[in-house]
């Protein structure tokens, strides 16, 4: 029932899965550093820049 080529079509699919699967793992564990990193800069005391500042405090300077 199988053709010359089964193999190499299954063995294609199935690297091709573990390769999506391996993104999907790292994208994730990458995510929860990234957060972590966040709260302690926020624990810091170091605020994002998108936040609104206190009045008197002028925006830094592009450069």
């Amino acid at each position: 029932m199988g053709t010359a080529h089964q193999g190499f079509i299954v063995a294609s699919y199935a690297i091709t899965a573990l390769v999506i699967a391996a993104l999907i793992l790292r994208a994730l564990i990458d995510q929860r550093l990234q957060a972590r990193a966040l709260a302690r800069l926020e624990a810091r005391g170091v605020t994002r820049r998108s936040q609104a500042r206190p009045a008197g405090r002028p925006a830094p300077e592009a450069g």
